[in-house]
Formats: structure tokens, sequence, C-alpha cells
């Protein structure tokens, strides 16, 4: 068992809520699948899980402070630096346009008709270890691998249409299939989704993205209808030829890509998902009938920012992205990479270099086959060259703004910019060193 769960079975032995706690959700789950041990704590019981909060406290269990939310009856508390949430059993009803449900106390059984899926209503009494399955369907279900709601779909989507995209996520990271009927009632409940927050949206579809099989997240996604709801988007791309170098819409395309820089970190996912997201909008036909793009790297970095900000994405988040996206294209363009290049590409991709190179790759190894890939060795080889030679730290102006302004006598405005970068070209080129900023006055003055 885990210390932070010790602890609260400890404090609470010999007291009123003695085997009357009982762990719930995707910590008795992953236990009973042998999955490594989940660290999300959920303890319900069939009365005020304030109470118990302030009791707990009390006893300097809980490193904080309670923090209580009254209309749900539930409070949070962090043991040994982990969150451990404490459930009053409830029962919810919902009005057609709210997610904001009616609360009342309720027993275990009918506390676990509120949750998701069957597999996730297992309980596990804290003290005795007792394990009970009070639908009496959740372990054959989990056995089965089978993802399964509660209620009938229906019910369980209108209540939170965010279990819809659970569902995805669910079956992506157990391998679970879905109950006869389940994305049946996704299909037809998607619109659904509109009630939902963008973060809470976002939340979802981030864990899928980090996770091995986020390419089929996607395919269902846009099967049962829920892409469309929060990224349209990508329905764009679908049946979009790429020409004679491609052997894939791209749609299909992206999702190679998608596969290709392997699961784990969300920024490449979300580079690789959105890279070719400006291609449908610029399509053309030259004169030779030949497909091009021209210019969808800039124009899907300017959908990229927008989709982020629109799904409440940080700006720490967007940014990566955009320049990911925007650059893709940029390696394929250079005639040769030359020692000037490779400093230009540190200074512009600001701590992204090695993301875009996984991207360049995973994106020409998606041509057609027999297609001649590009060759980012004598790149990578160029790169580590000049990091050493001239880190990144190392890729500024010799001379600061107000050093500009004493030796050139000029007032601060634009100017001063634009020498300022001027001396960082030179520093790019070779022409300057880092640091030399005697060579930097010089060149300044023969600048103006």
């Amino acid at each position: 068992m885990h210390p932070a769960l010790i602890k609260l079975q400890q404090a609470t032995a010999g007291s009123e809520y003695e085997s009357k706690l009982w762990l719930v959700g995707g910590a008795v789950r992953d236990k009973q699948m042998g999955r490594q041990e989940s660290t999300d704590f959920d303890i319900v019981l069939e009365s005020d899980a304030t109470a118990l909060a302030r009791f707990v406290y009390e006893k300097g269990v809980s490193d904080i402070a309670p923090v209580v939310y009254p209309r749900f009856g539930t409070a949070m508390l962090r043991i040994l630096g982990t969150t451990v949430e404490l459930i009053t059993a409830r029962k919810e009803s919902y009005e057609t346009e709210s997610r904001k449900p009616e609360v009342k106390p309720a027993t275990l059984e009918e506390d676990a008709l509120r949750r998701d899926f069957t597999v996730n209503t297992l309980l596990q009494n804290l003290h005795t270890k007792e394990l009970r399955d009070p639908l009496g369907v959740g372990l054959s279900d989990l056995k089965a691998k089978i993802l399964r709601t509660p209620l009938e779909p229906e019910a369980t989507f209108f209540d939170d249409p965010l279990r819809m995209l659970r569902a995805i996520r669910f079956r992506q990271q157990l391998g679970f299939d879905p109950a006869p009927g389940l994305y049946e009632s996704i299909k037809e409940q998607s619109g659904r989704l509109a009630i939902i927050s963008a973060e809470r949206i976002r939340d979802e579809w981030s864990k899928m993205l980090v996770m091995p099989g986020a390419s089929q997240s996607m395919r269902e996604l846009l099967s049962t209808g829920l892409l469309g709801q929060f990224a349209p988007e990508f329905l764009t791309m679908i049946v979009v030829e790429q020409g004679r170098y491609h052997h894939l819409d791209v749609w299909d395309h992206t999702l190679l890509v998608l596969d290709k820089v392997g699961p784990g970190d969300l920024t490449l996912s979300l580079a690789a998902l959105l890279h070719d997201v400006g291609k449908p909008s610029t399509r053309f036909i030259d004169e030779k009938g030949d497909t091009r793009f021209f210019g969808h790297e800039d124009v899907g970095a300017e959908m990229t920012r927008a989709m982020l900000q629109r799904l409440k994405f940080s700006n720490d988040q967007i940014e990566p992205v955009v320049l990911l996206v925007k650059n893709h294209m940029r390696l394929g363009s250079m005639p040769q990479f030359t020692a000037s290049a490779a400093r230009r590409l540190i200074r512009d991709m600001d701590g992204e270099v090695d993301s875009l190179l996984t991207l360049v790759e995973a994106d020409a190894s998606s041509l057609r086959p027999g297609v001649k890939a590009l060759d980012l060795g004598p790149v990578r080889q160029r790169l580590a060259e000049v990091k050493v030679a001239t880190p990144r730290s190392t890729l500024e102006s010799p001379l600061s703004g107000e050093e500009i302004m004493r030796v050139a006598g000029i007032a601060p405005g634009p100017e001063v910019g634009r020498l300022k970068a001027l001396l960082l070209d030179k520093v790019i080129e070779g022409e300057l060193s880092p640091g030399d900023k005697e060579s930097a006055k010089k060149a300044l003055l023969a600048a103006i």
C-alpha cells in the first residue's frame, strides 16, 4: 500500500471511520490488473467527507489545510506530498445544458452508478482490504477487458459528456474493447461535448497524445464525431491528395508522422499533428500538373496558434509548437547547411532544435516508398560542431542597446533595434566573434 494511504489508515484506525473508508477508481482497477501502482487516490465513504478531512488534518496527517468543495461533499488533502481526495458517496442529476448537477447523499452502490465505467467502480476497504464490486459487473468486465458504462451509455454520457473522450482514452490506455452500443452512443451524443469547457477537453486530449497509440485514438475521435467538435481543422485534411512524392492524403500522412515521433512528448505530438494543417487551404496544381502547398508552414503556424489558444493551452505550451510547425520545411530547402545556417537555426529555434530534427525526420520518412528521404546526418554533425564552438548563449549582439546608442550617438528608437540585429547577423555569419565588443564597435561605426 502507498505510504500516503498507510498514514491515512493509521490516522483513522480506532475512530468512527475505521472500516468505512473505501479506495475507489483507477487505483483499485490498476492494482487488480497488475499495472504500475497509481497515485490517483480517491477515498469514498457514506458520511461527510469534509468532516473526515478536518479530522485527519487535526491529527497532523495532511501537509495542507483541507481544500473543501461543499457542494459536492468532497475535500482534498496532501499526505506525504501525495494528493488524496475524500468523497461523500453521492447521486447526481443534471439539466440538459449544464454540467452542474444537483447532488444528494447516497449509498456506495448509488455512488457507483454515477461513475464513468464499471471497471472504475471497484472498491477496496482501506482497513480490512476487502474488495467490493458494488454493481456486480466491474470485476467481470475487468477480466474480459470490456469498457462499459454503469448506466445505459446515453445516460452516462448525458450526465457528463467528457466521459465520451475518456472512453477513447481508456480504450487506448487499457487496451479494452467498447461494450456493444458504447461507440454508437458516442456518435449520437458527440454534439453534447459543446457544453464541456475547453480546459477539460484539452486535458483529456493531451493525455491521449502522450501515450502509445495516439494515432488510433485520433482515428476514433474522428469516427465518433468528437474530433470535429473541438478541432474541426483536422477534418479538412481528409482526402487532400499531396502529389507524386506522397502515397497518403494529408490526414493519413499526419497520423503516420505522429506515430513516428513517438509517445511521451506533448510538444512533439502536437507539432506532428499540426505540421501540415495549413496544406488544405494552400493546395494548388501548377502548370506542370504538380501539387503544391506554397506557404503552408506559415499558414499552419497561425492556424496552430489559433487552435491551441481556443483550447486554452498556455503560451509556454503554444509557442514551441508554433515554432516547430513554422520551421518544419526549413531544412529541406537548404542546398547546403553551413556553419552560419546552423548558428541561425540554433538562435531561431530557441532550444527546440532537437525536436525539429525529430519532426523533420518523421515527416521525411513518411513519403511514398522509394522517394529518397532527407539525410540529416550532415546537419546533425554541423550542429554539434557549432554548438561546441558557439553555444546558444553566445549568439547575441556583442553590444547592448545602451552601448549602441552611446557609440552611434543616437536616441532610443527603431534604429537601435536594427543596428543590434545587424551585429547579431555578423556574429551568426562568423564575421564577429561572440563578445568581441571592440570589433563590434568598428562594425557599427562602418554601418552608420
